[in-house]
């Protein structure tokens, strides 16, 4: 059985930054971009959140929830605190956009930080739930798990993700709502191709910040994630400037 997805943390330099997963994921999502910024001098950490990163995806909905993620967000930031870190940035790819935009929402000692695909602003609802169940069935095949238990766990998972997306879609409106207290530099990352998220909501999110010194970027032929996707390498240099500028 393959061992459950963790946490990483790259020491290297004295400039910090943390990364935040998407939903049903792991730090997997942004090591590649880890890796890039740690050859720059930065130190990472990039936290699992609660319920992810296991064999079975109902932890996901069991064990998680908004309130939950911010908390892991907050133990993170402190975390990198206790580091000794005093120049620290957060950011986000799609679910973990929302809570890198809630984090430099509460903490304006925070130099900067910015999301990639995130659906912090939502213009129309874009329905996660097939895809969160192929997901699972994939995880599930990838820990063999019995086919009659799996189909059973499947079906569950069918009747109460919907709640979760809820939950998610109530907090990440809290979020938007308080955006004008972004007072921080703040990148967006966006696939043009995006499939998940309304290929839109990086500019609605950046017409929100209105106190904010946003750097926006667009990515034409680029699907959701693109921390990891054609995208990855552009996304790497223009938030490889970006950092250099708010860490000046």
């Amino acid at each position: 059985m393959q061992a459950p997805t963790q946490s990483f943390y790259f020491e290297h330099g004295p400039k910090a930054i943390i990364l935040l997963h998407a939903f049903a994921s792991g730090p997997v999502d942004v090591r590649l971009l880890a890796r890039r910024l740690e050859r720059s001098n930065y130190s990472i950490y990039a936290p699992l959140l609660t319920g992810h990163g296991t064999p079975d995806f109902k932890d996901i909905i069991l064990q998680g929830s908004p309130e939950v993620w911010l908390a892991d967000t907050q133990r993170a930031i402190q975390f990198m605190r206790d580091k000794g870190f005093e120049s620290l940035s957060i950011f986000g790819i799609s679910l973990g956009g929302i809570f890198a935009a809630r984090a430099l929402e509460l903490h304006p000692e925070l130099v900067g930080g910015g999301s990639f695909g995130s659906p912090i602003v939502r213009k129309r609802q874009f329905s996660v739930h097939a895809t969160f169940i192929q997901m699972a069935k994939a995880n599930y095949i990838r820990y063999k798990t019995d086919p009659r238990v799996m189909a059973e766990k499947l079906q569950w998972l069918d009747d109460h993700i919907d709640v979760t997306l809820q939950k998610i879609s109530d907090f990440s409106a809290v979020v938007a709502g308080d955006l004008s207290k972004i007072h921080q530099p703040y990148f967006i990352g966006q696939g043009m191709k995006d499939e998940l998220v309304n290929p839109e909501s990086g500019r609605l999110v950046r017409d929100q910040l209105i106190n904010s010194d946003v750097s926006y970027h667009e990515y034409p032929a680029a699907s959701h994630m693109i921390t990891v996707n054609s995208a990855h390498q552009q996304l790497e240099t223009d938030l490889s400037r970006f950092l250099t500028k708010i860490y000046e």
